[in-house]
Formats: C-alpha cells, sequence, structure tokens
C-alpha cells in the first residue's frame, strides 16, 4: 500500500491478525514501513541489484527506535548506493565478514599459524598467554580499536596480580601481534611501539643449596609430581639442558646408551634457543635417569617422555615449572631445606643454574661450562674461527657434576 507516511500514522496502525502489512513512502522511493501480526514494527529499502536487476529488500531497523525522518535519510543513503552500482545487502556481508576478519581473536590466530608455530620455539607459550591472559578480553574487538592504554591496563592488571614477569611477557606478545598486523597491512600502527616493560624483573640469583637438591631430588618423582616430568628435572639438572630441552627429548636423539664411555644426547638445531645442534656427553647419573624413562615407555615410543593426553607428543616444556610450583605447593614438602624451598620456590631455570654455578665452584673453566650449556661465544676468534665442539672437556665437566651430585645426594658415584 502506497502511503504519505507520518510519525503519527506509523504510531496509529495496529497489528494484522495475521501475515504483514507493508506501507510505501510516497515521499521516499523505495522506503517501506511495516507491522507484523506480532507487533513488530520495522523499516526496509527496496530495490533492484545493479547486477541482476532483481527485486531485494534492505532492512534499516525498527521503529520507533529509528523515527521517519531517520529512515527517509538512511533510505536516501541507500538509493545513492545503488546508483553508483553497489548492492547495499552486498556492502553490508561484505562489512561483517571483514570485521570477523579484523577481529582480535582472528588475527592472533594468523599470528600463531603464521608465525609463532612455524618459527618460534616458544609458540606452546605464546598459546597459553594468548588463551589465558588476553582473549578473554579481547577476544571479539576490532584490532584497531585496542589502544595504548588497553595494553597499559592489561600489563597493570597483571603487575598488581604480583606477575611482573608475567605482565612483560604478555606484553611483548601483544606487541609481536601487531607488528605482524602492521606488516600484512591489517593495521596502520602499532600501540606497542616505544612501550616500555613495566614490569620489573630482577636478575636470576637462584641456586639450590645441598639440602634443597637432596629434596628435590626425593620429591621430584613423588605425587603431586608425574614420574616421568619428575625424570625431566632430573635430566636437567644433570644435564643443565633447558626446561622444553629437557622435557621433550625423541628417543632418536640418544646414542650409545649401552655404553656409558661413548653415551650422548645430541638435540638438534631445531629444538634449541641458538638453532645449532648441541651435543651432550651422558654421564653415569645422567644415564640412568634416561633408562628410568626408558621402563616407562612403550616399544614403538617417539618420545622419552611421552605426553600423558597423546602418545605421539612428549609433554610440554612449561610442564616442568608446573610440577616445580606444586612441589613447593606440597604439603608432603617437609624436612630439611623445606624452609628455605617454600620461601623462595625454584624454578626449573633455577636448576640450569645451579648446573652452571656449581660447576663454577668445582673450578670448571668458563670456555667449557659455556659449551655445556650451549651458549655461544661472543668474542670474535671463537665465533668465527674456533670450531672445536669441545666434547672430550664437556664429557669431562658432566662426570665431575655427577661426582658432585653423587656426594650430595650420599650415593656412590656410577
Amino acid at each position: 500500500m502506497r502511503k504519505l507516511l507520518t510519525d503519527s500514522f506509523c504510531k496509529a496502525q495496529k497489528p494484522p491478525a495475521e501475515g504483514r502489512l507493508e506501507f510505501t513512502d510516497l515521499r521516499c522511493a523505495g522506503l517501506t514501513y511495516r507491522i507484523t501480526a506480532n507487533g513488530a514494527r520495522s523499516w526496509a529499502f527496496r530495490f533492484k541489484s545493479p547486477a541482476t536487476g532483481a527485486a531485494l529488500r534492505a532492512t534499516i531497523g525498527a521503529f520507533p527506535d529509528i523515527g521517519l525522518s531517520a529512515a527517509r535519510a538512511a533510505a536516501d543513503r541507500l538509493r545513492a548506493e545503488v546508483a553508483e552500482g553497489t548492492n547495499p545487502i552486498e556492502r553490508k556481508r561484505v562489512k561483517r565478514a571483514s570485521a570477523t576478519e579484523r577481529s582480535f581473536a582472528a588475527v592472533a590466530e594468523r599470528f600463531m599459524a603464521e608465525h609463532s608455530r612455524r618459527h618460534k620455539r616458544s609458540s606452546d607459550g605464546d598459546d597459553r598467554n594468548l588463551n589465558l591472559h588476553i582473549l578473554p578480553r579481547w577476544r571479539s574487538r576490532q584490532i584497531e580499536d585496542i589502544r595504548r592504554a588497553d595494553v597499559i591496563a592489561l600489563a597493570e592488571e597483571l603487575i598488581r596480580e604480583g606477575k611482573p614477569v608475567l605482565a612483560n611477557r604478555v606484553q611483548a606478545l601483544i606487541s609481536s601481534i601487531f607488528s605482524f598486523a602492521l606488516d600484512n597491512e591489517i593495521v596502520a600502527a602499532n600501540p606497542c611501539a616505544r612501550l616500555k616493560k613495566r614490569g620489573e624483573e630482577g636478575v636470576g640469583t637462584r641456586v639450590l643449596t645441598d639440602q634443597e637438591i637432596r629434596l628435590f631430588w626425593k620429591r621430584s618423582v613423588l605425587s603431586p609430581v608425574s614420574r616421568g616430568t619428575g625424570l625431566a628435572l632430573r635430566l636437567q639438572l644433570v644435564t643443565g639442558a633447558r626446561p622444553s630441552e629437557a622435557a621433550e627429548p625423541a628417543l632418536a636423539e640418544f646414542s650409545s646408551l649401552e655404553d656409558p664411555e661413548k653415551a650422548a644426547w645430541l638435540i638438534p638445531g631445531a629444538r634449541t634457543k641458538n638453532k645449532l645442534d648441541h651435543l651432550i656427553p651422558l654421564s653415569g647419573l645422567a644415564l640412568q635417569t634416561v633408562q628410568s624413562g626408558l621402563e616407562m615407555v612403550d616399544e614403538d615410543a617417539k618420545f622419552l617422555f611421552p605426553s600423558p593426553v597423546n602418545k605421539d607428543s612428549a609433554i610440554d616444556g612449561h610442564a616442568l615449572a608446573v610440577a616445580m610450583r606444586r612441589v613447593a605447593e606440597s604439603d608432603k614438602l617437609t624436612g630439611a631445606g623445606s624452609n628455605t624451598w617454600k620461601a623462595e620456590p625454584p624454578t626449573p631455570h633455577d636448576l640450569r643454574r645451579t648446573f652452571s654455578t656449581r660447576l663454577s665452584s668445582l673450578g670448571v673453566p668458563k670456555e667449557d661450562r659455556d659449551a655445556c650449556m650451549n651458549h655461544i661465544p661472543t668474542d670474535v676468534g671463537s665465533k668465527h674461527y674456533d670450531l672445536y665442539e669441545r666434547a672430550k672437556e664437556k664429557r669431562a665437566t658432566v662426570e665431575l657434576w655427577a661426582a658432585e651430585l653423587n656426594r650430595i645426594l650420599g650415593r656412590p658415584s656410577s
């Protein structure tokens, strides 16, 4: 029905008994006013598709939320789009799809798939921090709407919770996501640019005492820590490996396990921080730890410490940090060394620091300590000309450390 519409006319119309009533505005071409049997009132714009000529209807909105004058203005804009060859329904659909693609969650997933999981060994940490600390707040937000103040507020919230280091890691992850978005022309700026770390990080100094080492060796393979995770922690202490390296070794990385004088662990560059293969001669104590792990796996196992969820993958390096925290929180942690342990709970990285510091106290030269820890020399001569891998010195070093550990543990040297 064609009618010169007014606000009072629209308000006065009663819903039909069934179906709907529709009035076409004589003053604004294409504008229609609809009332359904359940009382819903709305505006729409009728037009022909510029591409096919098919009759189409674009929704404008509900009445009285949108009054007559606003509905006419909206219809005028839509008519201008059609005159320019644009289908407003298709434009709206594309805009909705674009909004989904530009949500922070969508861009973050692209970052994880195209960059983090492809190029970073720490991708598991990125995934964890993203899902625990960032997406719950920003999942549905458009990435370009996130401002510097939002980043600061998130970091400050973590600092107030007593997690300054985590705040810095989360801020760095956000910056990386925005850098990825900038490179892919999704955003025009990175809100983290020149933003200083807000959490204060002290240089790690935690080194386990003899009492704490004895406590660690006992508690590491007892509840609430799984035996596999505990053995991975022991392997880290006896070899100085990084947490992820000790948690995720493939069985193929070990060689000559039947010969204590040749037993070795070769960590491929794909799993090391500096991307260089790292040979670790296995001391008698390290070999015992590896063999204890082998006793727990099936014949077709691929990893020394398989994940309890998926046998075809290893436990995550983060599991070691969780295990160390559980030890500190356990009411079973008693006896000599427990008070200092609870006062300053050590982390897996502290096991690696203990390895290095104790070697220094035993008089091991820095060159040999660095070789055992896969540290890259920074002087020109060593970087470019000294290609000696120090396998002999590394074996002597790890055997010296094993002897010291056996002394601390009150065990006979192997």
